[in-house]
């Protein structure tokens, strides 16, 4: 795909740099602005203005490669995102990050990648690789790594423990920012950990919270994804703040990202009254300016990546340009599908019923309370169903058992109990399982549960749903993360096993999105690891059992 050696959009155009509005011309020559000249005798009603960004995303989330995602993505406006490439990193190291960093480099689109501050996330899980200071300085000291990604470490940070501080400095030697990730952390601690050299956050989910972060230096990234939702709890930055606030996603699976992307929150923000202009600023000069982005931003000289909108209340986006290259005309993409390689890390062995039985130790279990739209779970202690000195899900009162199984080798299972997924009968699992990618899976029996585990193994990675002598499946080749199939016909897929899933019972809006985030040890406050039950509060693993 080639772009139009020179063209020219006329309309109204949108300068977020002076905050303006004017009618007139944008003269584009070998994908970058020529010139921008103001002429009030334009006619066209429509809406010239630059691209969107999406600040902060896991690509792999998508269950889309670079290319496949940048197709959908372009259709809502988006011309680049902030990638961090955590998941496949946590599955294959650094080739996994240079994969992904080739990969995007195949279609018009501009993919930015930082170097994955946490793999593995913590050290009470098995991942298939590890990112230390020699591997972030190999990454840092590329001009294609803009970052430093999340520092999950929170604790550690806050703490001024070695090992982050070196992660941080490294950052800084190389002129490049450092991500946050800190949820719930206020006042004092949100002091230490901003004053480390964090300058983002995309975990805040209250109003204080982020006030506590700004009040600190930090930038907040509102967050609205196929799992975490704040953009409700935060959106009121905007009135006093539209210089320190980003869009993100975070996570975005495949259906939700056919539908939209950061349009939708841009058109929310600005159908709550905010400035359009101050929300647009928000969507891409932000992003722009704190990454060193090279994204064009409407000005001459710049690289040609723009949006053509009918106004900016409906926001329909009409176009995209990437770089002078139409990628997007009237909800369709121009973006043409790539071949691509099948890296991966899949080594699990089948599963037996017997594996995945637990005795019952005590009077009570410690469960996992799930909660729809949010990655943070609560405890609490119940008394289990107990079949023949064995504990059981007990669907009638919602307790569900949930699997976790190393992927990387052949080795047992950890079994814990869920609540809130409301599965009435069957099981579904993924290998799509923040941060170290095991297979995680929860079910209404345990024949049913390690039916679908064992699914995901043949595919080596992939999602599943079992129900009865039905079973589905979604194969993700890639680092058992990703397809490089249409992305349309995966977003599909996904939602039908999606609905499948809604039909056994579970009353999440997005359950397999709510799975993948249960094995995510970082997130408080109880979450299950390959190597058993874990406590966020306390950073430990925790008894299932309680007399």
């Amino acid at each position: 795909m080639k772009s139009e050696n020179s063209f020219s959009l006329s309309g109204n155009i949108v300068d977020l740099h002076t905050e303006t509005v004017f009618k007139g011309t944008v003269h584009i020559e070998n994908g970058f602005i020529k010139s921008i000249v103001r002429d009030e005798s334009v006619e066209k009603d429509h809406f010239i203005l630059p691209g969107l960004i999406d600040s902060h995303i896991h690509i792999e989330s998508s269950m889309l490669v670079p290319p496949e995602f940048a197709r959908l993505a372009v259709v809502h406006g988006t011309v680049a995102t902030v990638s961090d490439p955590h998941e496949i990193a946590n599955v294959l190291g650094i080739p996994g990050v240079e994969f992904m960093i080739e990969n995007g480099k195949k279609v018009p689109f501009k993919f930015y990648f930082g170097a994955s501050a946490c793999v593995p996330a913590t050290p009470f899980e098995t991942a298939g690789s590890r990112l230390g200071p020699k591997e972030l300085e190999d990454l840092l000291s590329r001009d294609e790594i803009k970052y430093l990604s999340e520092m999950m470490n929170y604790p550690g940070v806050i703490r001024r423990d070695e090992s982050e501080m070196q992660k941080i400095a490294i950052a800084r030697k190389y002129g490049k920012p450092a991500d946050g990730h800190a949820p719930g952390v206020k006042g004092e601690d949100a002091r230490k950990y901003a004053e480390a050299g964090i300058t983002t956050d995309h975990e805040c989910y209250t109003m204080e919270e982020a006030l506590d972060k700004l009040k600190y230096g930090m930038n907040i990234q509102i967050r609205e994804g196929s799992a975490a939702k704040n953009f409700e709890a935060l959106i009121g930055l905007m009135e006093n703040y539209p210089d320190r606030v980003l869009f993100c996603s975070d996570d975005k699976h495949p259906d939700d990202l056919a539908d939209g992307h950061i349009n939708q929150l841009v058109k929310r923000a600005i159908d709550k009254g905010y400035d359009p202009v101050k929300v647009l600023k928000s969507a891409i000069l932000n992003p722009v300016k704190h990454y060193k982005l090279d994204v064009g931003t409407l000005q001459t000289g710049d690289p040609a990546d723009m949006i053509v909108v009918d106004n900016l209340h409906d926001f329909n986006i009409l176009q995209t340009y990437v770089n002078g290259i139409k990628v997007a005309e009237n909800g369709k993409t121009l973006i043409q599908p790539v071949n691509t390689t099948h890296p991966n890390a899949f080594h699990a062995q089948p599963i037996t019923v017997d594996q995945v039985r637990l005795a019952a130790e005590g009077k009570k279990i410690k469960v996992i309370v799930a909660y729809d739209g949010e990655l943070i779970t609560g405890i609490k202690y119940v008394t289990p169903k107990v079949i023949d000195g064995n504990v059981i899900s007990d669907t009638e009162n919602d307790i569900l058992k949930i699997v976790v199984l190393n992927r990387y080798r052949k080795a047992e299972p950890a079994v814990a109990f869920i609540h809130n997924f409301g599965l009435k009968t069957g099981a579904i699992a993924s290998s799509v399982a923040h941060d170290s990618h095991n297979i995680v899976a929860v079910g209404a029996e345990d024949e049913q549960i390690v039916k679908a585990i064992n699914l995901v193994i043949a595919q080596k990675g992939g999602i599943s749903v079992v129900r009865g002598e039905e079973q589905k499946g979604l194969p993700l080749p890639v680092a058992g993360l990703m397809s490089d199939a249409d992305g349309y016909r995966i977003a599909a897929q996904y939602h039908e096993l999606d609905k499948e899933a809604h039909q056994m019972g579970s009353t999440l809006r997005a359950p397999y999105m709510t799975l993948s985030f249960m094995a995510l040890l970082v997130i408080p406050e109880l979450k299950l690891s390959d190597k058993g039950l874990f406590d966020g509060n306390t950073f430990s693993f925790t008894s299932i059992f309680r007399n």
